[in-house]
C-alpha cells in the first residue's frame, strides 16, 4: 500500500503513537490523532510533543464522519482489538496495523524478531549486542522500549533490526517478515487481553507465518506447545534444548552450551563464563546465539559477546547487601512462570516478595516451587491473597505473612532475614495494581533496599 498522502488514523498519544506520527509525517501521510481519554489536555500533549503540533486530534469518541475519509488505522500495542471502536472501523473496510507492521512497511535491511512469554527482553538485548559485535549497522527495538517505528526510516539494506515482539503487536501484522524468528517459551500470560489460552498461542506463533523456507524459526524443544509447532512449519526450525542433546541445535549438557548442526558438535561456553544466572538464562544464551548464526555471526563473535554480557536491569538484578543479607530484583517476573524461574536460579532457599495486579491467571502452579524454592513467603498487592492460598495449599508450605502494601512488604521480608538469606522480589504478577510498570516498581524496591 501506497501510503503517500494518504490519511491515517494512530490511535494512541503514547509513546508509539508519537513514533508512528513522526514516521508518518516523516513519509507525508496525512495524520490524525485518536485518544480515547476525553479529558486529555490538548494544550499540555502538544508542548509536551511537538510532532501533534498541527496534527488533527479526536477524544473520547470517534464517531461515523470521523472514520470517513480514513485510508488506515495504526493502534498502539496497548490498545485491545476487540474495543467496539475497532470493530466499527473493521466493518467499514479500513484496514488496521499497529506499530510493527507499519514499521515494518518503510524499513529496509533484515530483522530478528523475539518472542515469547518470559525472557524476551534479555535475549533481545543480548541478541543486539552479539548482532552489533559483527554488524556495522545494528538497531534494537520494540517492545524492549524503542518504538521500531522510530528508527524505520533511518534503516539501509545494510541495516540488521532486533526486535522484541509481544503478542500485542502480534495481533495486527500482516506482511512483517522476519528473517529470524524466536519464540522462547509459552505459559499463561495476558488472558485478561486474549482470554484464552489457545488465542495466546496462536497470537505468539503468528511471528514466524510469513517466514520462507529458507529462514529459520528458533523454538525451545522443552516447551511441548512450541516443539509441536515446529513440525508444522516450512521453515528452517533451530531448536534449543536445556534438559536433552540434539542431533542439530543448542544444547545444555551438565556446565555446556553446544552447538550441533547435523554433522559437527562445538562446545560454545561453559555456563561459569557468563554473568548471568538460572537455566532460563541458559536458555536465553542459547536462543540468542542459534539467532545468530542463522544470521551468519562467526562463533567467536558470539562468545567474546556472551562472556562480557551483564544482566538487564530488573531481571534477577543484583541489588545491594545489608547486613549480611543480598537483595535481588527481578521485578519484571510478571507471571508465575517467571518467578519460577526466578526461584530456580539460586541453590538456596530464598525469602520471596510476591504479589500485584491481577491478570487473571492461575497461581496454583506456584505452590509446589514456593515449598522447595521458598523459606519465607511475603505476599503484597492485589494478587497476594491468591498467591498466599496456592502456598498453604502444598505440603511443606514455608511461612506465609500477608502485607497489603508493597513498601511494608519489603521493610518485613528485610526485618525477617537473617545473614546469609536472599531476599527477592519476584511477585508473578504485573506493577499495576500500584505502579506505572515494573520497572517503576523495581526503581522502588531498589530504592527503599538502599534506604533500609
Amino acid at each position: 500500500m501506497d501510503l503517500t498522502g494518504k490519511t491515517v488514523l494512530v490511535v494512541g498519544s503514547g509513546i508509539s503513537g508519537v513514533a508512528a506520527t513522526e514516521l508518518l509525517k516523516k513519509k507525508n501521510v496525512n495524520v490524525v490523532l485518536f485518544d480515547g481519554n476525553k479529558e486529555l489536555d490538548l494544550t499540555a500533549l502538544r508542548e509536551k510533543h511537538p510532532v501533534f503540533a498541527d496534527v488533527k486530534i479526536i477524544l473520547g469518541e470517534l464517531t461515523a464522519e470521523d472514520r470517513s475519509g480514513l485510508d488506515l488505522v495504526v493502534l498502539s500495542p496497548g490498545v485491545p482489538t476487540d474495543l467496539p471502536m475497532v470493530e466499527d472501523l473493521k466493518k467499514d473496510g479500513i484496514p488496521i496495523w499497529g506499530e510493527i507492521e507499519l514499521a515494518y512497511h518503510f524499513a529496509k535491511g533484515r530483522i530478528v524478531a523475539i518472542t515469547g512469554t518470559n525472557g524476551k527482553t534479555t535475549t533481545t538485548a543480548l541478541c543486539g549486542e552479539i548482532m552489533a559485535n559483527y554488524y556495522r549497522d545494528v538497531k534494537v527495538v520494540g517492545n524492549i522500549g524503542i518504538p521500531y517505528t522510530s528508527v524505520a526510516a533511518d534503516t539501509t539494506d545494510e541495516t540488521v533490526t532486533v526486535a522484541e515482539i509481544s503478542s500485542f503487536q502480534l495481533e495486527t501484522i500482516h506482511t512483517f517478515h522476519p528473517a529470524v524468528s524466536a519464540i522462547l517459551n509459552i505459559t499463561p500470560d495476558h488472558l485478561n487481553r486474549h482470554h484464552t489460552m489457545e488465542c495466546y498461542i496462536k497470537t505468539k506463533e503468528r511471528i514466524a507465518e510469513n517466514q520462507t523456507e529458507d529462514e529459520v524459526c528458533v523454538l525451545n524443544y522443552e516447551d511441548e506447545v512450541l516443539r509441536a509447532f515446529g513440525e508444522t512449519l516450512h521453515t528452517n526450525v533451530l531448536y534449543f534444548s536445556s534438559r536433552q542433546k540434539l542431533d542439530r541445535g543448542l544444547y545444555l549438557d551438565g556446565e555446556d552450551i553446544y552447538y550441533a548442526d547435523g554433522e559437527n558438535t562445538t562446545k560454545v561456553i561453559n555456563v561459569n563464563e557468563l554473568n548471568i544466572l538460572g537455566t532460563h538464562n541458559y536458555e536465553n544464551v542459547m536462543a540468542a546465539t542459534g539467532m545468530a548464526l542463522s544470521l551468519g555471526v562467526p562463533m567467536d563473535k558470539i562468545v567474546e559477546v556472551l562472556k562480557r554480557f551483564q544482566a538487564v536491569e530488573h531481571r534477577i538484578e543484583y541489588v545491594t547487601e545489608k547486613r549480611g543479607v543480598k537483595f535481588y530484583n527481578d521485578s519484571i517476573a510478571s507471571s508465575p512462570s517467571r518467578t519460577i524461574a526466578g526461584l530456580r536460579s539460586f541453590s538456596e532457599k530464598v525469602i520471596l516478595i510476591a504479589g500485584g495486579y491481577d491478570k487473571h491467571i492461575p497461581y496454583d502452579v506456584l505452590g509446589p516451587e514456593i515449598a522447595a524454592h521458598v523459606k519465607l513467603l511475603v505476599c503484597t498487592g492485589a494478587t497476594g491473597p491468591k498467591i498466599a492460598a496456592a502456598a498453604r495449599a502444598v505440603p511443606d508450605a514455608p511461612e506465609v505473612l500477608e502485607i497489603p502494601d508493597f513498601y511494608e512488604a519489603v521493610h518485613a521480608a528485610a526485618q525477617q532475614a537473617k545473614p546469609g538469606d536472599i531476599v527477592l522480589l519476584s511477585p508473578a504478577s504485573a506493577a499495576f495494581d500500584r505502579f506505572k510498570n515494573f520497572m517503576v516498581r523495581g526503581a522502588e524496591f531498589k530504592k527503599t533496599v538502599m534506604a533500609l
